[in-house]
């Protein structure tokens, strides 16, 4: 039986939200991004306004801001769009219980097995779900129809806004074979400059390259991107409320200044340790492996990572073999412009361990009790009421609370 997937992607969602609840924003060109004052990141959503004079998702606030000078820009409010989030999610609960969320406002929907319930095409019902959204929540949607995950994320991507944008085995050629390559899923710059060098330019080039080549130049990864070209992706769409295992948990910043030297990498490191060891320790949970990654003020970047020989969720643990990393790869020839710290290979904090001879179980133990104590002051009084010495050098670098002001994408972060 040909599958029958929806990928539904709530247009410019930040932005929209926050023009629905703001009135006063709904004729102006506006963007939800970090701080200007700090510096603090990128644009995440624009309106159809901002849209239209050049402004992109992604990219810095002072960019943004020389292409529309008159541009609001106003802080994300992610409890509420997680409230619209939920507020969509409902509908799409009344057509098929398989839903895969990819992100806060698209979502994968396999409708193979329930699309005989409602007595209309694929095409049809996608447009209904599309009126119903803006009917009941006032926001819109583009929704891509498709027999592969794939390729129905292609299809949302093609028409916005408000669309609906059908691939079947039939027009895939027509539609998605002349599309830029790193429209396909996974397809980041580092990948895209790979296969621009191997006389890889659209999807189509894609799909007719050798295989066999393909895997050669870019490993197993090759041969998926071939086969999601292609047209022969066949991952299922999870049921809705199942969640996968936590693969990593991880923080990154933009600095408000650019990092020249490991002191000042130093301050911004302990910060987004403090929050990584606070978010495992939520999860009752503890990693083997510490990442960082880098970029600096071209935008050029790397990831380095460590294995421990034992579990932590310690900050002071954490931020060591960080700051080891970041001193073994870092020359600051070229100053940084923004570090992340990422725990992976979780285990479940209460797992059993071997003990370790070289250190004193007592100490670990109080270690552990004093950064849970910190972090419940830091939640009842707020996040400056116990700080580190160490973050009065630089009040600049340090003015930022990573678990609270930012949103995290912790592999996206790490990935090139």
């Amino acid at each position: 039986m040909e599958r029958i997937i929806f990928h539904c992607d709530l247009n410019n969602f930040y932005a929209s939200v926050e023009c629905l609840h703001n009135p006063e924003y709904r004729n102006v060109p506006l963007a939800v991004g970090g701080d200007i004052e700090k510096r603090h990141g990128i644009i995440l959503a624009k309106n159809q306004l901002a849209k239209k004079t050049g402004v992109k998702t992604g990219e810095a606030l002072w960019q943004a801001m020389q292409k529309c000078p008159n541009l609001v820009i106003v802080k994300p409010n992610f409890s509420l769009y997680l409230r619209f989030s939920r507020l969509v999610k409902k509908i799409y609960e009344d057509y098929t219980d398989q839903i895969e969320s990819f992100g806060i406002d698209e979502v994968w929907l396999d409708l193979t097995h329930s699309i005989h319930l409602f007595n209309q095409t694929p095409h049809q019902l996608a447009d209904s779900i599309r009126e119903r959204i803006y009917r009941e929540v006032g926001i819109t949607a583009s929704i891509g129809v498709s027999f592969n995950k794939v390729f129905a994320k292609l299809g949302s991507d093609y028409k916005k806004p408000n669309a609906t944008t059908e691939i079947t085995r039939e027009n895939m050629k027509d539609i998605v074979y002349p599309l830029p390559v790193e429209d396909l899923l996974y397809v980041g710059r580092a990948t895209t400059q790979k296969l621009h060098t191997i006389g890889i330019y659209t999807i189509g080039d894609c799909a007719n390259y050798d295989p066999q080549i393909l895997k050669r130049r870019l490993g197993k990864w090759g041969e998926y991107l071939h086969r999601f070209a292609s047209g022969q992706d066949s991952s299922p769409v999870l049921v809705h409320h199942y969640e996968p295992q936590v693969k990593s948990i991880g923080n990154s910043t933009t600095a408000p200044k650019d990092l020249k030297n490991m002191e000042d990498v130093r301050i911004i490191a302990y910060i987004l340790a403090e929050s990584v060891a606070a978010r495992l320790k939520e999860a009752h949970l503890m990693a083997y492996t510490i990442a960082i990654g880098v970029r600096d003020v071209n935008l050029q970047g790397f990831t380095r990572q460590h294995k421990m020989a034992e579990a932590t969720n310690l900050s002071d643990t954490i931020a060591k073999v960080a700051l080891d990393l970041f001193s073994q790869n870092v020359d600051f020839s070229i100053s940084l412009r923004s570090i992340g710290i990422k725990a992976t290979d979780l285990v479940l904090e209460s797992k059993s361990e071997q003990l370790n001879l070289f250190e004193d179980p007592i100490t670990k133990q109080k270690k552990l009790s004093l950064e849970t104590t910190i972090e419940k002051i830091r939640e009842r009084y707020g996040f400056n009421a116990v700080q580190r010495l160490l973050m009065l050098e630089d009040t600049v670098l340090s003015g930022f609370n990573p678990k609270q002001e930012h949103v995290i994408f912790p592999e996206s972060y790490f990935k090139g």
